[in-house]
């Protein structure tokens, strides 16, 4: 009781932070970055070199009410066809750009729904990719998957493709909160999904599941994950629900006096966290949680542990390559995002140059106080000895930090360390950190 007192005096059950998947976060990007910018950054990736790549599907057949993502309903072939076509020309321009023997390290199609493709599109596109950026050793190739939305013959093209993660999205088994939040997914919906992965050879499973639904309890979730846990999944990622009615229209659609209160939405993810924990996954940074031979534990135990938009990742590539409608691409120099609304990025693309309409480009400070943040919500501890000739600067940093923490976290002039009994306030703790300011609009809640 003591602690959660302390939470609520910091700040934790009122405050709306980002997830920090980026420094600055994309509320702060700026029409300063445009096609230019993006090229010229794209020509500068050496030689031989490894980039990731994040290709945006943006097409639902169902449109879920919780969802916060950049989508559109369609219920025929054509949209998609067309956005296809589209995607494939930006492609060719990438490929036009990039340095020779370039190589993925990681790609990622995500959505909307990426299985909404049908098998043919999905070989399309696949070997289109493979045309310009080959995979390289090692490479993973992951896929958001609906279970409502995959049948046998999608399932071999990606394997054919050369899938090696599916990535399914459960958020609750519970029937009456599906309803609630417009995501109706049976459990042997997702079930037969998981078995038709794993049949085909897909050596990953990686899930997520919600926390702070409407109507959701601790016997709720408590049942949504020993179901879960019986599909076997390798990685989980347990998100809060963030309700952004502001920004996220649909969310209309969800009564908000059905949503737990904060001070429960943390009793739910402990609940959640312990259920993991017990079956014998490590708990990966702030909301994530994998099995030991996974790469996410084993680059947790390496030190080696990063974050990108995709959340947490083991990925060691410095460029990350978005395309598609909304997409955003991170380069050493800085952040660049393509046009957010499908007919304005198609618009761009048809018109002979890239679809990029905003971004940031980092300076010396915005690089230092971002790997702050990484390594705070990656270790729970930042040190300044990891930044020689900047050792001063960052130790000022910590110290402020630690002062606005003061009893909640431990700072010896050096090292700042966020204590386990306190890791539900580390984003709080790297806005501290965070140089920009922040408001509440596109943030979500910090439990």
């Amino acid at each position: 009781m003591e602690k959660r007192t302390e939470f609520s005096k910091l700040g934790l059950f009122d405050a709306h932070v980002p997830r920090y998947t980026s420094y600055p976060t994309a509320p702060h990007f700026s029409g300063d970055v445009g096609p230019d910018t993006f090229s010229h950054w794209v020509q500068a990736v050496p030689k031989n070199g490894q980039v990731s790549l994040y290709l945006h599907i943006p097409f639902c057949r169902r449109l879920c009410w919780f969802c916060a993502c950049r989508t559109q309903g369609t219920q025929s072939g054509a949209p998609v066809r067309g956005y296809l076509d589209t995607l494939k020309v930006e492609i060719d321009m990438l490929a036009a750009q990039l340095a020779p023997g370039i190589t993925l390290s990681r790609m990622h199609w995500g959505g909307g729904t990426p299985t909404l493709l049908t098998p043919e599109m999905i070989t399309e596109l696949a070997d289109h990719v493979a045309a310009v950026l080959p995979f390289g050793p090692n490479a993973e190739f992951s896929v958001e998957i609906d279970p409502g939305e995959i049948d046998q013959p999608r399932v071999d093209a990606l394997a054919a493709a050369g899938m090696t993660r599916g990535s399914i999205g459960v958020q609750d088994f519970d029937p009456a909160i599906q309803k609630t939040i417009g995501r109706i997914q049976s459990y042997e919906t997702t079930a037969r999904a998981v078995d038709m992965l794993r049949a085909v050879g897909v050596t990953s499973l990686n899930t997520d599941i919600l926390f702070g639904l409407p109507g959701q309890d601790r016997e709720k979730i408590t049942q949504s994950v020993q179901k879960l846990l019986s599909l076997g999944p390798d990685r989980v990622a347990l998100y809060g629900y963030a309700h952004v009615p502001w920004m996220a229209r649909r969310q209309t659609m969800i009564p908000t006096d059905l949503l737990p209160k904060p001070e429960e939405r943390l009793r739910l993810f402990e609940t959640a966290a312990r259920l993991f924990e017990w079956d014998g996954y490590d708990a990966i940074g702030i909301d994530h949680f994998a099995r030991k031979v996974d790469g996410l534990a084993i680059a947790r135990r390496n030190g080696t542990l990063r974050r990108n938009f995709q959340g947490y990742t083991d990925d060691t590539s410095d460029t990350l390559i978005g395309l598609g409608a909304s997409s955003i691409s991170k380069f050493p120099q800085g952040y660049a995002q393509n046009a957010p609304v499908t007919s304005a990025y198609t618009g761009l693309v048809r018109g002979g140059g890239m679809a990029t309409v905003k971004g940031h480009a980092l300076t010396q400070e915005d690089l230092l106080r971002g790997r702050l943040i990484e390594r705070l919500m990656c270790d729970f501890e930042a040190s300044a000895a990891q930044f020689p000739g900047h050792e001063d600067h960052v130790s000022s940093i910590l110290r402020k930090v630690a002062n606005a923490f003061e009893g909640a976290v431990k700072f010896d002039g050096n090292t700042l360390t966020i204590p386990a009994d306190v890791a539900p306030l580390t984003r709080l703790i790297a806005r501290a950190v965070d140089a920009y300011h922040m408001d509440r609009k596109g943030h979500a809640s910090a439990i």
